[in-house]
């Protein structure tokens, strides 16, 4: 009687991020067996720990210094090891390399990470001349070194939390004096977008997909994004962008110099452009799978990024036919909290009516009555989602004015805050 083969194990660094652990788990499929490592004093991990026991084996690593984590995952002998969330990328390098598996350098997990690292790694390369700063020690002397307009972001974060422009002296003096006092800031140069370039419909900015191995880099897809709610937040995604092929050609020489910059050499990237009207330039790139891509990008073509990346880190060699194929325009809309608006929520209306829109698939209403929502939390402040596809870029965008009318949150009204 023959044993079948044992699979391999994958270390999945779990913590809040681009996939679930359901996600993960059904990428994962037969191809390997899952073993969850976790810190549960990481607020998500705690709420998320006894969920993931029937995904996979766990690893629990709450209070163990870093020899203790080393030696606690070690213990399994993991074949790979993986995240997908930004906040636990320096991590998963550093057990990568003690434990002799795939994954980011420690130099380059530093410059994934670290935005004023980055863009001192793009000057370097000859990639970006953006002007940048990092805030301390001197915070006023680092807005006038950079110049007016700029933006304010965390030199460690996602998802635009804690992002701020600053367009005067007085927008400025109230932002830093806002700041959260325990955190590392950076400011950067106001990058100007060209809405001709993807349609004034859309947004003037894009992101590009790409897979790393052992034999070199893939550039998956750019993809197409809707009009940037304020300050910073995404309202949703695209594909296949509406750039016209030089317009795309232009981000993907981009994002290659930029990758390349940086040293990357495995895993998923995920690189956000800006449209402008000198070309395209680097906003930044991700060490990890962009949130919510991996789901429009398998609706729209099949191609699974979480599977992806899954292969890469157990060095599987991956799929070859990852040119994506379109049929129409499938998107994600994110119901976004006004850019007025914000506070204690009251009340949604017009929920009922969006499923019947033309175009319109599904919707997950994540807005919860007597909840507050603060727009300067970042994209993930939204409402809610809305899936589907259109037939074209002129359908989705009548489809989208018709979820813009449609829907409608009712704030109960707040004492005034800091909002720039």
């Amino acid at each position: 009687m023959t044993t079948a083969p044992r699979r391999p194990l994958l270390a999945v660094v779990y913590d809040t991020g681009s996939a679930s652990a359901a996600t993960i788990r059904a990428a994962a499929g037969r191809g390997c067996d899952l073993l969850f490592v976790g810190d549960r004093n990481r607020p998500h991990v705690a709420g998320a720990w006894a969920g993931l026991a029937p995904l996979g084996a766990l690893c629990d690593v709450t209070g163990l210094d870093d020899a203790g984590r080393v030696r606690a995952v070690a213990g399994h002998r993991p074949a790979g090891i993986v995240t997908f969330s930004e906040y636990q990328l320096r991590e998963t390098a550093r057990l990568a390399d003690a434990l002799g598996l795939r994954g980011h350098t420690p130099r380059t997990v530093t410059l994934l990470t670290d935005k004023a690292e980055q863009r001192a790694a793009f000057a370097a390369a000859g990639v970006d001349t953006l002007r940048f700063r990092p805030l301390s020690p001197d915070p006023r002397a680092a807005v006038d070194a950079v110049g007016l307009p700029a933006v304010v972001k965390p030199r460690r974060g996602a998802g635009s939390k804690d992002t701020f422009r600053l367009s005067t002296a007085q927008e400025a003096e109230a932002v830093l004096g806002a700041l959260p006092a325990d955190g590392a800031f950076v400011v950067e140069e106001l990058l100007r977008g060209d809405p001709g370039v993807a349609g004034p419909f859309f947004g003037d900015y894009v992101s590009v997909e790409s897979v790393h191995t052992g034999t070199g880099s893939r550039q998956i897809c750019v993809t197409g994004k809707f009009r940037l709610a304020e300050p910073f937040r995404e309202t949703g995604m695209l594909l296949p962008c509406s750039l016209s092929a030089a317009d795309q050609d232009a981000v993907l020489a981009v994002e290659a110099a930029a990758v390349k910059a940086l040293g990357v050499s495995s895993g998923v990237t995920h690189t956000e452009i800006k449209l402008t009207p000198d070309g395209p330039r680097v906003i930044e790139v991700n060490g990890r799978v962009g949130g919510y891509v991996p789901e429009i990008l398998k609706r729209a073509t099949g191609i699974n990024l979480i599977r992806l990346a899954i292969d890469d880190a157990l060095g599987r060699p991956v799929r070859d036919d990852l040119t994506p194929r379109f049929r129409g325009v499938t998107y994600q809309y994110f119901l976004a909290v006004p850019d007025d608006g914000g506070g204690t929520l009251s009340a949604v209306e017009g929920v009922d009516g969006l499923t019947a829109l033309p175009g319109v698939d599904h919707v997950e209403i994540h807005a919860v009555p007597g909840r507050t929502y603060d727009r300067r939390d970042g994209t993930q402040s939204h409402l809610g989602v809305v899936y589907g596809q259109a037939p074209d870029h002129a359908a989705l965008e009548a489809t989208v004015t018709s979820i813009e009318a449609a829907f409608r949150p009712v704030f109960r009204s707040e004492p005034d805050r800091p909002t720039t």
